[in-house]
């Protein structure tokens, strides 16, 4: 029986129908440039966010990370949230591999840092310090998308310091669906955007960079470096493909089971959900920490996988129909009903 992962969205499995398109993907040398199906994919996401290019990497940490090498130079800076993934979930990769100072900040709300916090961790023209030469967001974080204004006014002070801004887009796609605008309404303020495709879209592997010639034909080298150049790649860009052509309408449907999820938990006193659960398709739950042990012993039994601890985020994907939804919310009831 197939468990029923409630870790994270990355967990999913490609479709017989993305399969088959993965085997009948026409394959070259993509190092060399050759590859169709990988310049098929770059082109249509370039297409899709209204920018000049794009390259295919092996996942979205090294998206984020050629993306931090395109835009800075040893002993650069780059402005990110405490909590954001290219800050606290990518193995320090920008500073081992890039040498570039991350100068880290604290959200207000999630995703937003405020911009007078950004401002005043602007650093001067000065041999003392780091030269600041970028800012980087996340859409969406916790589960939650960037309000529509924010980005806008975070390019504004971009431009104002002569500073580039960077998006980690990991689910980019869900802020997609639940804000109802286009990838190049959402991105039109960025420098550069790492798509990932291996979350909600349910791709085996694979993310995107997108932005300009210049910031991607830096990246595209940085990518050879850091051993992303995968030659006959375009079976895995096939499974892209077909995430975009067939996976992000239906995210609709995990952002419904999140909500399901939520109003069921709700209603049972013993459990904390955050206010902010269910946006897209996340839902964090806090369990009492006297019941962890029974907790993951009642889901083993019905095949469920849990987070580890007693502060759970509970991910909503392809792979969780609507019967697996109502097993977890049978789990949960049964043990704090």
């Amino acid at each position: 029986m197939t468990p029923i992962d409630l870790r994270s969205d990355t967990v999913t499995l490609p479709t017989e129908a993305m399969k088959q398109a993965m085997i009948e993907a026409p394959l070259g040398d993509d190092v060399y440039g050759e590859d169709p199906t990988v310049n098929a994919l770059e082109e249509k996401c370039a297409s899709l966010l209204n920018k000049e290019s794009a390259v295919f990497a092996p996942t979205g940490t090294q998206s984020n990370l050629i993306a931090l090498m395109a835009h800075c130079e040893r002993g650069d800076e780059y402005i990110v949230g405490q909590q954001a993934h290219t800050y606290k979930y990518e193995g320090g990769g920008a500073a081992i591999l890039g040498s570039i100072q991350p100068q880290p900040l604290e959200f207000s709300t999630a995703g937003v840092i405020p911009l007078e916090k950004i401002s005043a961790a602007i650093k001067p023209a000065d041999s003392h310090f780091a030269n600041t030469k970028l800012i980087c967001l996340e859409n969406t974080h916790h589960g939650q998308c960037l309000p529509l204004n924010y980005p806008g006014q975070v390019k504004a002070l971009c431009y104002e310091q002569g500073l580039s801004l960077h998006l980690d887009g990991a689910r980019l796609f869900n802020a997609v669906v639940k804000q109802q605008k286009s990838l190049a309404e959402l991105t039109q303020s960025f420098d550069s955007v790492s798509l990932c495709l291996s979350k909600g879209l349910g791709a085996p592997a694979g993310s995107v960079l997108v932005g300009s010639k210049e910031i991607i034909t830096r990246a595209r080298r940085w990518r050879k470096v850091l051993g992303g150049g995968m030659r006959q790649s375009g079976m895995l860009a096939a499974a892209g493909i077909y995430a975009l052509d067939n996976n992000v309408e239906r995210l609709e449907t995990d952002h419904q089971h999140a909500l399901q999820l939520k109003q069921a938990l709700l209603d049972l006193p013993k459990l904390e959900v955050a206010e902010y659960s269910a946006e897209t398709n996340m839902v964090f739950v806090t369990v009492p920490e006297s019941s962890i042990e029974q907790l993951n012993s009642e889901a083993k039994k019905r095949n469920i996988i849990l987070p580890e601890g007693h502060q759970l985020r509970l991910v909503m994907h392809l792979n969780i129909t609507q019967n697996d939804l109502t097993k977890v919310i049978d789990l949960f009831t049964k043990l704090y009903g």
